[in-house]
């Protein structure tokens, strides 16, 4: 099992998101330590040749809120993932 863990900034944001938000990315992160390089994640540009980016996108519907998306970075020697964003919609 891969470990996720928040980054400070993503912790603050999660902290100001609805108690319905906060329970779909909870639900996310440990989406991300099942399987941390899903289909259901898209690959996102990556600087570090150690480690791969994700994002995963969370509708309303899954949220009862905005629109969410969860950014974290992946690295398998690791087997650890960062969540560095909480981007929430309007």
């Amino acid at each position: 099992m891969t470990y996720a863990f928040f980054s400070d900034t993503a912790e603050k944001i999660l902290r100001e998101l609805t108690r319905s938000e906060q329970t779909a990315v909870e639900m996310a992160r440990r989406f991300i330590e099942e399987d941390p390089d899903s289909d259901q994640a898209r690959s996102l540009p990556d600087a570090d040749p150690r480690s791969t980016s994700w994002g995963i996108d969370l509708l309303p519907e899954q949220t009862g809120g905005r629109g969410i998306t969860v950014v974290y970075r992946f690295n398998a020697d690791l087997d650890a993932a960062l969540i560095l964003w909480i981007i929430a919609g309007p």
